[in-house]
Order: structure tokens, then C-alpha cells, then sequence
């Protein structure tokens, strides 16, 4: 079977490319049809990821949040049409202390290898995962950034304390969002606070318990554990406020990327004993108990609506561009390419 795979060759400059795609009695092939685009995707269109990096990965497919609909299944685990998202990472080994996002031999779609930004994408059954009833599918299409959220809850409930009353938030972007939604949902008693660094943002944030300025606040209010998802040249300061604020071992949850290295003030992780663990994509056990969490808590895509920023259909390489070139002008929330190409 021809696939035509949309490849960035350079910055800025995307190119289709026609291959063979080989299908085996034990794949699926999928049609995408709602994709999303993730910073790192912004980050490689841009070209500023550093040059040994963009000559590694490029030509690539980019994008890898995503859903589609059911094209073939041999393997009988969905029926023709089933609307499915879209698991980027692919392990091709097992392990019983390391999880399939961690390990070094496991792909990753928009990063190690072409990601969803084809016509067709042939799977393994396990990497699809069918969407919950009816569900807007603006919001489905950037599940796996909710998955990443969900990965560090899952681990931060088996690493933290049991003392979880006040839960901090560092960060009012999309993960910042993100992260806080999940934790008020699954410890509606705990108090959820949250740190950002612009008003118009924090505004939307109506589900937590507070809000503050970080920059203009002297005295912080402390916490039982805390989340950073700045990411950046904010995840500095944004440390330096938790190690500050939190109480004696509590958790800090690190899901903010940042290029550079990043001071941190070990004196005080040592003072208070803090445990500090970071939490980088998911795996599918996390997009399971993503759905399961849409299902129990169906105010989440509610809220996760007011994060579609743009909706753009695609139909060739100009409108592929425009829709790169308008998510890089936003402030905050989530454009949505509706692949018709």
C-alpha cells in the first residue's frame, strides 16, 4: 500500500513524500483525522532545536497527538470506522522495573520516526485505543498531552506521601491547565493552587481553589507537594518558589522541558528531604486511564473545550503551513488541524 507521508525537510518547509507502507496480518491501518500541534512540534518547524538535532530527525512526519478512524483491522479489535486515538510511543521490548516511555528502544512518533502527518498509519492493535461514546473529537485529538498529565499523577500517587492537602501548581500554560484539572478532579478534597505568571491566563482556571501572580507575590502560601510544568527559562524561578514554599518531603513533579540546564538549590532539597522525580510522555496504560477518567469525570472535556484555540482544515501543504504559522502566534491553548489532505 502508497502512503504519502508530509515530511518537514527544513524549517519551515514541508514536502510530501510517497512510500510503501507494509501491512501484516497483525497491524491496523488507521486514517487520521483530527491532529494537534505540541510545542515540540512548534520547536522542530521553528528550527530551534539545536542544529545536531535537526540534522538527526529531519526529513520527518511531525505531530504525535491524534485520533483516526479505522481503515483495515485483520486482527478483529475494532470495527471498520471505529474511531480510535492514536498511541505515538512504540516499544519493541518489555520491562518489568523501566515503562515503555522510559525505555531507550522504544520509538516515538514526531520524534525518533515519522509521526501522524501521513495518510494512513499502519499500527500494532495496541497502539489505538477506542475513543469513549461520543466525544468531541476537537478535544480527543490532543488526548496524549492529557495522557503525559495523567502519567505524572499516576506516579506522583505512588511516590508522595499520603498528606495531600494542599497541591501546587507552577505554570498556567497548557500542561499547567492540564495537570491542575486532573488533580481537581481526582482529590476534589484537596486545596489546588496555582502559580502563573499572566492574569489573562489564570482567569481560566476556575476549578482550582486559588490563583496567584509568582513574580508579585512575597509571601508564598506552602504546600504538601508541588507540580512544575513551566518548562524553559521559567523552570528556575518556578523552582526556586517550590523549594521555597513546600513543607518538609513533599513531592516535586517536574514535566516542564527546558532546553538548558536548570539550577536547583540542593541545600534545601536536602534541609527538607524533599523527593524530586521527572515525568516525560506516557505509555498505554496511561491512555487508559485517561478514558477511564473522561468516563468518570465528563466535566474534564468540558473544561478541556476551552483550550481548542484554533481549528484549521487541512487539504494541501499551504494550509499544513498556515495552520504552523497561526499555532505559533497564540498565547495559549491548542490548534487542531482537521486532515483532509
Amino acid at each position: 500500500m502508497l502512503d504519502c507521508v508530509y515530511r518537514l525537510v527544513a524549517p519551515r518547509t514541508f514536502e510530501p513524500v510517497q512510500l510503501e507502507a507494509s501491512r501484516g496480518p497483525e497491524s491496523i491501518t488507521v486514517r487520521p483525522t483530527h491532529l494537534s500541534i505540541c510545542n515540540a512540534d512548534q520547536r522542530y518547524y521553528q528550527g530551534t532545536r539545536n542544529e545536531k538535532a535537526l540534522n538527526d530527525k529531519l526529513p520527518m512526519a511531525l505531530i504525535h497527538e491524534g485520533i483516526g478512524t479505522v481503515v483495515e483491522d485483520p486482527t478483529g479489535a475494532f470495527e471498520r470506522g471505529s474511531h480510535v486515538v492514536i498511541i505515538p510511543n512504540e516499544p519493541v521490548e518489555q520491562s518489568d522495573c523501566i515503562a515503555e516511555n522510559y525505555l531507550y528502544s522504544s520509538r516515538f512518533c514526531g520524534s525518533g520516526c515519522d509521526g501522524f502527518m501521513q495518510e494512513y498509519l499502519v499500527l500494532g492493535p495496541a497502539r489505538a485505543i477506542a475513543l469513549p461514546g461520543p466525544i468531541n473529537k476537537d478535544v480527543a485529538a490532543f488526548t496524549e498531552l492529557v495522557s503525559v498529565a495523567t502519567h505524572a499523577l499516576r506516579r506522583f500517587d505512588q511516590i508522595a506521601h499520603h498528606r495531600r492537602s494542599v497541591l501546587g501548581v507552577w505554570g498556567d500554560g497548557n500542561v499547567g491547565f492540564i495537570v491542575s484539572l486532573l488533580l481537581r478532579m481526582v482529590y476534589p478534597e484537596a486545596r489546588v493552587i496555582v502559580f502563573g505568571r499572566n492574569t489573562h491566563k489564570l482567569v481560566d482556571f476556575t476549578f482550582v481553589d486559588e490563583t496567584y501572580l509568582g513574580n508579585e507575590i512575597d509571601v508564598l502560601p506552602p504546600v504538601d507537594h508541588a507540580f512544575e510544568c513551566c518548562g524553559g527559562v521559567g523552570s528556575a524561578s518556578a523552582l526556586d518558589q517550590i523549594i521555597e514554599s513546600i513543607n518538609p518531603e513533599g513531592t516535586i513533579s517536574l514535566l516542564g522541558v527546558s532546553e538548558n540546564a536548570v539550577p536547583i538549590n540542593t541545600r534545601m532539597i536536602l534541609e527538607k528531604g524533599l523527593r524530586m522525580f521527572g515525568s516525560s510522555r506516557s505509555g498505554r496504560d496511561d491512555f487508559l486511564q485517561t478514558m477511564q477518567w473522561y468516563k468518570e469525570y465528563p466535566l474534564i472535556l468540558n473544561y478541556l473545550g476551552s483550550l481548542v484555540e484554533n481549528i484549521v482544515d487541512v487539504r494541501s501543504i499551504l494550509d499544513i503551513v498556515a495552520a504552523f504559522e497561526l499555532d505559533s502566534r497564540k498565547a495559549m491553548g491548542k490548534t487542531i488541524l482537521h486532515w483532509n489532505i
